[in-house]
């Protein structure tokens, strides 16, 4: 037993670091821009898109219906859903996805209306 003794306490401090807390380190690195950093970015994407919804928009719920935006509130949105006008009130939290966004179609129609008018201008200077 005593020669178990002086076995350890031969052994030095910068091995019991060098294989144990940097291992550790290394873990938790790994955990942390492995898993928790990317789940927060998904997260604040999804915190985002759910903020700077609009009347309009196109949506598809976590359960899979999908709709158009008639009315937003602080934390329900009230969509509309099929031909005949279904009107539904879900939680904020509950969509998953907007799939067409009012103002991207208005931002892109106004471009092609900008190009049409310069193409114009420019057959008229020919």
């Amino acid at each position: 037993m005593t020669q178990n003794v002086a076995l350890l306490a031969a052994v030095p401090s910068q091995n019991i670091i060098t294989s144990v807390v940097l291992p550790l380190v290394a873990m938790i690195a790994v955990f942390y821009f492995g898993i928790i950093r990317p789940n927060k970015k998904k997260e604040k994407a999804a915190e985002d898109m759910r903020d700077n919804l609009k009347v309009g928009d196109e949506i598809i719920t976590i359960g899979g219906m999908t709709g158009k935006i008639i009315q937003v509130k602080e934390d329900v949105v009230v969509f509309e859903t099929t031909g005949m006008k279904t009107r539904i009130e879900l939680m904020k939290w509950g969509i998953q996805q907007v799939t067409k966004e009012k103002n991207k179609k208005e931002v892109s129609s106004s471009k092609t209306s900008k190009e049409d008018e310069a193409s114009e201008v420019r057959e008229e200077e020919q």
